[in-house]
């Protein structure tokens, strides 16, 4: 196992924790980092764009001229697409481009975004994230200690000081353990765990 060095909000040196080599010494394969990436990014598509149809275009409901006499083309409606006004032809409706993709590979992904974070070098082990009140300054006080700017901290548990303290600091994403994802551990530079989160990626990345 990889012994990682345990840091506290003074970037003081207090402790060392081992990390499996199963979650954090995997083999960087691009090409399934990149499948699961393009996947995340399908599901939060919003798929509303929408246009009317022949049938739902207002109006059409009288024919504009009669069928013979008038020497102009046959029409049976002014809502055709073929007139300006009229509805749009296989044009876009709501949808979802979600699809899914096996949880194995999806796991084996979350291991290999982690496997990179810390063969860099850009992983850091934080013992405890507490802040005493909601104060934006003093969250950005530790992360200039700890010289980590655009950075992905995760924790245990989301609490409120801490999210509301960094929600207005650029490059700075908190998420917990249960919303660890390949697509935001690869969208920052940087990786921040507090220790108490260790045992959850675990458990969730070893059923």
């Amino acid at each position: 196992m990889a012994v990682c060095d345990v840091l506290n909000t003074r970037a003081e040196k207090v402790g060392e924790v081992d990390l499996d080599d199963a979650l954090f010494n995997v083999e960087v394969n691009p090409g399934i980092l990149h499948e699961v990436v393009c996947q995340q990014r399908a599901a939060r598509r919003s798929g509303n764009a929408s246009t009317k149809t022949r049938g739902e275009v207002r109006g059409g409901g009288a024919k504009p001229w009669r069928q013979k006499g008038t020497g102009r083309a046959r029409a049976g409606s002014r809502t055709s697409p073929l007139w300006r006004g009229g509805g749009i032809v296989f044009g876009p409706k709501p949808r979802s481009y979600s699809y899914t993709m096996p949880k194995k590979v999806k796991r084996l992904a979350l291991k290999m975004a982690l496997s990179a974070r810390h063969q860099e070098g850009n992983l850091v082990v934080l013992d405890k994230f507490d802040l005493p009140a909601i104060k934006t300054k003093d969250f950005v006080a530790v992360l200039d200690a700890l010289a980590m700017k655009d950075c992905l901290i995760v924790v245990d548990e989301m609490e409120s000081t801490l999210d509301l303290s960094s929600r207005n600091v650029v490059g700075i994403k908190v998420l917990p353990v249960a919303g660890l994802n390949v697509y935001d551990i690869l969208k920052y530079p940087k990786l921040m765990l507090v220790q108490a989160s260790l045992a959850g990626i675990e458990q969730r990345l070893t059923i």
